[in-house]
């Protein structure tokens, strides 16, 4: 019989339907040693002090630290701002990753750069930027002041930006990777259809990228929700005013160790629970 790319299929299939590629990919293969070993290690590492959070949990008097006024006032805070960084996010981010997908300009690797740099920056380093751009005496915070009367820095709306300022950056690169996945042509039909640039992208390729923007909103909130180094530095820890979640779990870690585990208690629940939303698109079928 003569080997056709038509019979070698058939030829590879048992009698289960299944061909010798589907069957190896359900077969569980050794793991050398020197591979399982470190991979062991590696995992103890990262669930090792999950694991000691969960044993050392005051669970007794867990619900007497949640309730108390101040962790809900740091949390009700947390949330607010947060949600505030990631919409002001969505309204900046998005045509910032719409430029950076879909038009070609001098210098848009470096301007990438730029956008990224955040998630590489310090937190800490991140505030005295925003300080020194923003401050009373900053570059834009002089004119903020005296034209206009408005001080950012040690306020809520100092938190929103200090946020923002880390958080954005990961929507930008999930929405640009989305948007390049997109096949372009769509807004194109559109456009020659009689639709103006706007009206494609806002009819056609937002629909398009919907779920890449949702991750990105996501993954910014949980990022903007657990930002520490940045609004300490910008905005301080005043209570009912700029202390977010982590500002308050640093500060009960001084005084009081069980209050401080019942705050990272919640914060793991909220990173549990945005993994949860992003399981879809993080994790792939085997």
């Amino acid at each position: 019989m003569t080997d056709t790319p038509e019979s070698r299929p058939r030829r590879d299939r048992h009698r289960d339907g299944r061909s010798h590629r589907d069957r190896h990919r359900g077969r569980y293969r050794p793991v050398p040693i020197p591979l399982l070993v470190p991979a062991l290690v590696g995992l103890a590492f990262l669930l090792l002090p999950l694991v000691a959070l969960l044993v050392r949990a005051p669970w007794r008097s867990l619900p007497e630290q949640l309730t108390s006024a101040e962790v809900w006032e740091a949390l009700r805070l947390s949330l607010v701002c947060a949600t505030a960084a990631t919409v002001l996010s969505l309204v900046v981010g998005v045509p910032l990753a719409w430029l950076l997908a879909r038009t070609r300009f001098p210098g848009r690797g470096f301007v990438r750069a730029l956008v990224t740099l955040p998630l590489v920056l310090p937190p800490v380093v991140g505030g005295v930027a925003l300080l020194l751009a923003f401050g009373r005496n900053g570059v834009a915070g002089q004119w903020l002041d005296s034209w206009f009367g408005i001080t950012l820095p040690f306020t809520t709306t100092g938190v929103v930006l200090a946020e923002t300022f880390v958080a954005m950056p990961f929507l930008v690169i999930s929405v640009e990777g989305t948007l390049r996945a997109a096949d372009p042509r769509y807004e194109e039909a559109a456009t020659t259809l009689g639709a103006s640039r706007f009206t494609a992208f806002r009819r056609v390729t937002l629909p398009l990228i919907a779920p890449g923007i949702a991750a990105g909103a996501v993954l910014a909130w949980a990022r903007a929700l657990g930002e520490f180094g940045a609004t300490i530095t910008f905005a301080g820890n005043f209570p009912g005013r700029t202390q977010t979640m982590p500002l308050a779990v640093y500060l009960a870690l001084q005084n009081d160790p069980a209050a401080a585990i019942a705050l990272s208690l919640v914060l793991l629940a909220v990173s549990i629970a945005v993994l949860a939303a992003l399981r879809d698109r993080w994790m792939t079928a085997s």
